[in-house]
């Protein structure tokens, strides 16, 4: 009789430390209670703009959420809202050659630097996700003509941004 109760709360606990863990292999801490984020359109406010530059990087962002969380992607009234603008979208040369005496140097390879500033509100359990408003910042370097890479560039770059946003906002890295 002592053996089954002894057996019947070890399965008991075990039940119930089973039912409030989670494990994510993305090193992701999204509260339980955390079911919907609303992402709001990124404004370009950078000097510099191209044309679709919000879509892709609002895009994308949402892509990062939906394929590492259980959030459910909505409109309006949501448990965490997303929220901000591109300010930066600049290039720069990184690497400049030396030329003779009557020509001016050159740059053999050149920096593209996306800025995006996020607000990020946790409308649940702010222990686990607290609010932020950050800006974050990501480049990469190309050497050639901009116009037959710059899309390829920014997809990079926005992968890498969505990265650290997502880090920040779930995983508090």
């Amino acid at each position: 009789m002592f053996k089954k109760k002894l057996l019947c709360f070890a399965i008991l606990m075990i039940g119930m430390i089973y039912s409030s863990c989670s494990v994510t292999l993305n090193g992701a801490s999204i509260p339980r209670d955390m079911q919907t984020i609303n992402i709001v359109f990124f404004e370009n406010t950078a000097p510099l703009v191209v044309s679709n530059m919000s879509q892709s990087f609002t895009e994308a962002l949402k892509e990062r959420i939906r394929s590492q969380s259980r959030l459910s992607i909505v409109r309006g009234d949501a448990d965490a809202i997303m929220e901000g603008a591109i300010t930066g979208f600049s290039y720069a040369p990184v690497s400049v050659q030396a030329t003779d005496n009557n020509t001016a140097p050159r740059a053999t390879a050149t920096r593209l630097t996306i800025t995006v500033n996020v607000k990020y509100t946790n409308n649940k359990d702010k222990k686990l996700s607290p609010d932020f408003e950050q800006s974050f910042s990501r480049y990469t370097d190309f050497t050639g003509d901009i116009n037959s890479q710059e899309q390829n560039l920014i997809r990079i770059i926005n992968q890498q941004l969505t990265e650290d946003i997502f880090n920040k906002a779930f995983a508090n890295w």
